[in-house]
């Protein structure tokens, strides 16, 4: 039982082995005699032992090969040193590629955990909310996610049958909660597509603007964050921040641009300190309605499309990853209101096909970029930009409380950044769910 344990070829054999070496030395003499002989019948071969090694040895395909002394003598050729150098490095690397498929995967795991705990307790002994470090920040931005919203955008808009659109839409709808009994065609054979599916429209009358309010709500969602603006840097969740520079660009364009004073104030309109910026943040999840509309009566001037990334605006996401909003693909819109100062900015996110506004048939989101993965603008001020209303010829551009603005092909956010007076006051809580027409908040003291 020992010798099964020591390999083949060593100092010890196994008894099988040993025997078949002792036949190998007969094997000459045996074959010149079955030759002179020929042969033999079966029964007097089954009775010896030397023709039953024979029969063992030719079940071995070398024993099928020609007998020895018919054998022609073979040369050994001299190995070239190129060919032994060219085949050495080909099993080098071949075995380095092994080597890296094999524990490169488990290292980038091992580095990522130890990089998320190093962030966490970095966070927490400053006491501050758990985000993303920039290492994180610049792997998530790298990820293919532009990509893979094109081909999402591509697949939601093609054509479904008639047949197999009760059980995908249906799923969606379970899937997401949708409400299709607002939807003005709510039969799932209506839509031919997910596109048409996702940006349905409403029935007449299902959303009533609050025509007392000054400001209401422009889209079906829930409300993120809403505050003061009065800083450099604006809340988008409870305790994560971003530029509201970087986010709505250069002033020098701006009609109101004034030297001297900070970025939040050189955007106001009144500068005798009776008014105040705010910001009200609404994320659009993937089961509500999909069309965003004007919150307020106003009029814009300038148009910015800045060309960004596709990361997730979840909730969570945007909790995680600091100045998410100015890393997005947005369209904004900067104007004036009877208050002041007004912008209206939609956020793309990861499978947002397109951002379309019915007004700006120009615009053109989600754009065909190449296989860039990981390059991204070096500056949040690439951007292009329309200015509107400046043609006397055209008529004037603007909206009221209420109108269709454009639509989302997926969810995704609309930030409001206002000037109103001091004494505003919003009527909404973090977290609410909201509709379109339900009021945002209102002036004290004002009928």
């Amino acid at each position: 039982m020992v010798s099964y344990f020591v390999p083949r070829g060593r100092f010890l054999l196994k008894a099988g082995n040993l025997r078949q070496v002792v036949q190998q030395q007969h094997q000459p003499a045996q074959l010149q005699l079955q030759t002179i002989k020929g042969p033999q019948p079966q029964a007097q071969n089954a009775s010896l032992p030397v023709a039953r090694h024979l029969r063992q040895f030719s079940s071995n395909p070398a024993s099928k090969e020609a007998p020895l002394h018919h054998r022609r003598p073979q040369h050994k050729q001299q190995p070239n040193p190129s060919q032994e150098l060219a085949q050495i490095r080909r099993n080098i690397l071949s075995r380095w590629t092994g080597f890296l498929l094999r524990w490169a995967p488990m290292g980038i795991c091992v580095f990522g955990a130890i990089e998320w705990q190093l962030q966490k307790n970095r966070c927490e002994r400053e006491g501050k909310p758990r985000t993303a470090s920039e290492l994180q920040s610049r792997i998530y931005c790298s990820l293919p996610l532009r990509i893979i919203s094109r081909c999402w955008g591509w697949l939601a808009a093609c054509y479904l049958p008639p047949s197999l659109r009760p059980y995908v839409y249906g799923w969606y709808s379970n899937t997401f909660d949708v409400n299709l009994s607002e939807a003005m065609y709510p039969e799932y054979e209506h839509y031919n597509s997910l596109a048409e599916f996702f940006t349905r429209p409403l029935k007449e009358g299902v959303r009533v603007i609050d025509q007392q309010a000054p400001l209401v709500s422009p889209a079906d969602g829930k409300v993120l964050h809403f505050g003061s603006a009065s800083d450099s840097l604006i809340e988008q969740v409870k305790g994560v921040s971003y530029s509201i520079e970087d986010f709505l660009g250069p002033l020098e364009p701006v009609e109101q641009a004034n030297s001297g004073a900070s970025y939040a104030q050189a955007l106001k309109k009144n500068s005798d300190g009776s008014t105040e910026l705010y910001q009200c943040v609404i994320y659009l999840a993937p089961g509500d309605y999909h069309r965003f509309h004007s919150p307020t009566a106003w009029k814009p001037t300038i148009r910015r499309h800045f060309s960004g990334e596709l990361l997730s605006v979840s909730p969570k996401v945007a909790g995680w990853l600091p100045g998410l909003f100015c890393l997005n693909e947005r369209v904004l819109y900067m104007g004036q209101w009877k208050h002041g100062f007004f912008s209206y900015t939609a956020v793309g996110a990861t499978n947002v096909g397109s951002v379309e506004i019915y007004m700006d048939a120009d615009l053109k989101t989600n754009r065909w970029t190449g296989f860039n993965v990981g390059k991204h603008p070096p500056s949040t001020y690439e951007y292009d930009e329309l200015v509107l209303n400046k043609e006397l010829t055209e008529a004037p551009k603007e909206f009221g409380k209420g109108d269709l603005v454009g639509q989302f092909n997926m969810g995704s956010t609309i930030v409001l950044l206002f000037e109103a007076p001091k004494n505003f006051k919003f009527d909404i809580i973090a977290g609410q769910k909201i509709r379109v027409g339900e009021s945002l908040g209102h002036i004290v003291g004002s009928k």
